[in-house]
């Protein structure tokens, strides 16, 4: 869990949402389980989510305060597929600001059972956050939560090429 006396490494972690903000496979299959039924029963109104969009809901059982559920586009059939998932990241930060959420952590959103290829998903995903990053006022720690090496590799390379002397 990464917490410090006690407190959560981050106030807020995204989820890689379903469209009816259900479990699914992956972060959703894994968030979904450890926070509860209160997880299910606060999200039921805020569903469906079209590719893009992002909700914030409580964490009920999970040891952070917030989940922002982001539902990105599925590659090669939600297009413009780019578009929808940089919107995702986006809209995710948009509602951090608006609940006074200082840190959050990203999972590769859309990199799992969506099919988005990982390089491409990394260089829109830190793309969108390097270029929020000046804009935003409450937010001040954003962590990228990665699925195995070939995620982090991905993420590593991308970071590397968008800001060289990092």
């Amino acid at each position: 869990r990464g917490s410090r006396a006690g407190r959560p490494a981050v106030d807020a972690r995204a989820d890689a949402a379903t469209q009816r903000l259900r479990p699914g496979g992956g972060a959703a299959g894994a968030i979904h389980p450890a926070a509860g039924p209160g997880l299910a029963k606060e999200t039921r109104p805020l569903a469906p989510l079209q590719p893009g969009e992002a909700v914030r809901s409580g964490a009920h059982d999970l040891p952070n305060d917030h989940v922002i559920h982001v539902l990105g586009p599925v590659y090669g059939r939600d297009e413009p597929s780019d578009k929808l998932l940089r919107a995702g990241y986006k809209n995710a930060l948009r509602r951090a600001e608006e609940h006074d959420i200082a840190s959050i952590a990203f999972p590769a959103l859309s990199t799992g059972a969506f099919g988005y290829p990982l390089d491409e998903a990394a260089r829109i995903a830190l793309a969108t956050v390097l270029d929020a990053a000046p804009h935003l006022h409450t937010v001040e720690h954003v962590r990228f939560v990665l699925f195995g090496d070939d995620a982090l590799r991905a993420h590593e390379r991308v970071l590397s090429a968008l800001r060289p002397n990092t």
